[in-house]
């Protein structure tokens, strides 16, 4: 597991399927998303690389509108391991050098779970969103925080991201991603 300070400057944000049409079946849908759009906005402040991905999009449909416009560039996949078609290519080449990935998504002990599981395949320094992340039951989704914890993963919130994205509070986005967290409340 990684002791590392999340940096801004060496991060990328990876959003998970967030698809309209599976989100009704999420258990707390909407704080789950809108926790998401508060990361994306602030990574967007930041010049932090938001890439999503979509599963099958052609079956499911695209993201939510929101969180579709604040992603760089979106991965379309078959696979539910979002690396196996393409997710590192799109990291290299919207992030590159970047190490870090704050991951979140649904379903967290499915796609999301095999995407962040290759990521640590692939030797990245991986941190799950754990409020931003949702499955359909509770239980798989405290399951998908303790298998990915057990293989490596550090399990954060997205203020912790938000706070160490920021690290002090004289940095010149501040108030804009404090109003973010506000608004949210």
């Amino acid at each position: 597991m990684t002791m590392n300070a999340i940096d801004a400057g060496a991060s990328s944000l990876v959003l998970v399927d967030y698809q309209a049409r599976l989100m009704p079946a999420i258990h707390g849908a909407d704080d789950v998303v809108a926790k998401a759009l508060v990361l994306a906005r602030a990574a967007a402040l930041l010049d932090v690389p938001t890439i999503g991905t979509e599963q099958n999009p052609e079956r499911l449909g695209p993201n939510t509108e929101a969180l579709a416009r604040v992603c760089r560039h979106t991965v379309s996949k078959t696979h539910f391991g979002a690396c196996e078609d393409g997710l590192q290519a799109a990291l290299e080449a919207q992030a590159p050098g970047r190490q870090q990935v704050v991951i979140a998504g649904c379903e967290a002990h499915v796609c999301m779970l095999q995407t962040a599981l290759g990521l640590l395949r692939a030797g990245r320094d991986v941190y799950v969103v754990e409020n931003a992340s949702g499955s359909r039951r509770p239980l798989d989704h405290a399951a998908a925080m303790r298998r990915l914890a057990q293989a490596g993963a550090t399990i954060v919130t997205h203020e912790m991201v938000l706070f160490e994205w920021l690290h002090d509070c004289r940095h010149p986005r501040f108030r804009e991603v404090l109003a973010l967290i506000k608004a949210e409340t």
